[in-house]
């Protein structure tokens, strides 16, 4: 695990940039793309860079139930407006959070996965030390499944909400396996409301009781921290 501290979050998303234009001239096909304020940066430069994805593959990590992809709150249309609008890729993945049977759209999720193995997955962590919508407790093994949101999960997310009570409480999300079976990942994480996850992520033990630990065993992890959220390494 590699780890990079800058002293916020405008400079740590350039070098979160170089990361992934790294990866991409080094012939990455699919990157998988997480949602959240953490990457906004990182999607901003992004668009305004010389990149081209139209022959690539995106795949996001997750979807609240409930929203369709229209929906203005939905992470379908957050990659739109952060990313997608600028720079379209060939095939754009995200779970369906109005499927009919959401047990059946876990299982399509897995085959795309299986289909296209992401060559670059970005990733945020919660404070909780969440990845995706991996809530503490969540098996390592996990795949593509539904999760029932934590209180402190959803009052993360009201920010984008005008009230508490519009924020979705269950979310179709990528599993830890899902998600660590990507070549390389490269996770952010910016203020001091995240030094705590990022302590335990790095120095703890690894248990499920902090998803992001599982990361320990990776063999390609690069961690983007500003001076906040590695206060306490």
């Amino acid at each position: 695990m590699k780890i990079l501290k800058t002293e916020d979050r405008v400079k740590g998303s350039k070098k979160a940039f170089f990361e992934f234009q790294n990866a991409y001239e080094k012939g990455a096909k699919v990157f998988g793309l997480a949602t959240g304020s953490t990457p906004i940066e990182l999607y901003r430069e992004l668009r305004e860079s010389r990149m081209d994805f139209s022959n690539l593959i995106s795949i996001n990590l997750d979807e609240y139930v409930g929203l369709d992809g229209k929906d203005k709150q939905s992470y379908r249309t957050f990659m739109y407006e952060q990313l997608f609008c600028a720079k379209p890729f060939k095939e754009s993945f995200v779970p369906n959070g109005k499927a009919s049977d959401l047990v059946v759209e876990t299982k399509r999720y897995d085959e795309i996965l299986q289909k296209y193995p992401i060559d670059l997955q970005i990733l945020g962590i919660g404070n909780n030390g969440h990845i995706g919508f991996n809530e503490p407790g969540t098996s390592f093994s996990s795949m593509t499944h539904i999760v029932k949101l934590t209180d402190s999960t959803i009052q993360a997310n009201q920010h984008f909400f005008e009230k508490q009570e519009d924020v979705p409480t269950m979310a179709i999300s990528m599993g830890i396996k899902s998600i660590t079976d990507a070549k390389k990942i490269l996770l952010l994480a910016w203020g001091e409301a995240k030094a705590d996850a990022i302590k335990a992520m790095i120095e703890g033990e690894m248990t499920e009781e902090v998803p992001a630990s599982v990361l320990q065993r990776h063999s390609d992890v690069v961690v983007i921290v500003d001076d906040a959220a590695g206060s306490k390494l």
